[in-house]
């Protein structure tokens, strides 16, 4: 374990780290139980669990952030609570109750609160997950399944941090075919992303943008965030499908609405009209509001707002960060503090 006052929070990356404490659930192929808090660490698995032979396992992803005042808060955990039903529902895993996964989602973080980042130097990441532990041969749901939610303070997921990021569109690789797992977080769809990630980087990128498997014609996603461009002063994004029903999409998407007066379209969103565009940004809980500065494309680099943050983006980022740390007064009830 990791001792906070051995951590340089100046310095976070976004690295594992063995924090203290961790949430523990089991279901016995009937009922979840309560759960407890227990030492974070290691455990036994056996070898025919379902989830290291046929991959039946969901995560989320979250962050607990301090505010100016001190106050520890959290960003829409209920949504993450019903992603991650709707999530286990697809891969037929029993369903963990929202407002429970909203409660041990809180106690985790209050027991590890001295390694939540001071104000303004990261967060604490939150990584809920769900996966059949019971063994099993045939190809057949798990007998038994284990929930555990962990913590790791993390800096920025970009090292650049808010400044525009180069990408690539390549059509070597699919990230999700139609009507299959790309709208659930879904362990097993990350695995595939690897080598694609590994190669754009080593081809000087921060990340892959995906087009859709039918016909290549349209963004899917970014690596590890949904994908936004600002056209003729409107605000595309792609539809849902195959992409996964990201919690700060969703928050930007009203936002630009609400705040911005902006029209949000959600739609197939083709690679030759993004070209066009006057911004182009990601969105993400690691991402947050992040400038994309240009995209390759067979051999072309196309360059939005010369390589500077736009105005749309760097509003959005504004709102969206002021909100999550109560310095902008609105009327959504998104923000909520550990200790309520």
């Amino acid at each position: 374990m990791t001792k906070p006052d051995e951590i340089d929070f100046d310095n976070l990356g976004f690295d594992y780290m063995a924090t203290k404490t961790m949430f523990w659930a089991t279901h016995d192929g009937e009922k979840w139980n309560e759960g407890e808090l227990k030492p974070f660490g290691t455990f036994e698995i056996n070898p025919s669990a379902c989830i290291l032979n046929y991959g039946q396992g969901v995560f989320e992803g979250m962050k607990a952030q301090r505010t100016k005042d001190d106050k520890i808060v959290l960003f829409r955990p209920l949504e993450n609570g019903k992603r991650m039903a709707d999530s286990c529902e697809r891969l037929c895993i029993p369903p963990f109750d929202p407002e429970k996964f909203v409660y041990w989602v809180k106690e985790v973080v209050k027991a590890n609160k001295d390694y939540v980042p001071p104000y303004g130097k990261g967060a604490l990441y939150i990584r809920p997950i769900i996966f059949g532990s019971g063994p099993i041969l045939g190809v057949a749901p798990a007998p038994a399944y284990t929930m555990i939610i962990f913590v790791i303070p993390v800096g920025p997921y970009f090292k650049t941090g808010f400044n525009p990021i180069k990408l690539e569109i390549s059509k070597k690789y699919h990230r999700a075919a139609p009507k299959g797992t790309g709208n659930i977080k879904y362990v097993g769809n990350y695995a595939g992303t690897m080598l694609p990630s590994e190669e754009t980087h080593a081809a000087g990128f921060a990340q892959i943008i995906y087009l859709d498997a039918a016909e290549e014609k349209y963004i899917e996603e970014v690596g590890t965030a949904n994908f936004f461009c600002v056209v003729d002063g409107k605000l595309l994004t792609p539809k849902l499908g195959s992409i996964l029903p990201g919690i700060t999409r969703k928050s930007v998407i009203e936002l630009a609405r609400d705040k911005l007066g902006m029209t949000v379209e959600e739609r197939d969103v083709g690679y030759k009209e993004v070209f066009k565009a006057s911004e182009v940004l990601c969105t993400g809980t690691a991402a947050v509001v992040t400038p994309i500065g240009s995209i390759m494309f067979e051999g072309k680099n196309y360059v939005f707002n010369d390589f500077k943050v736009g105005e749309i983006t760097q509003k959005l980022y504004d709102l969206l960060v002021g909100i999550q740390l109560k310095e902008i007064e609105t009327h959504y009830d998104w923000v909520i503090n550990i200790e309520d």
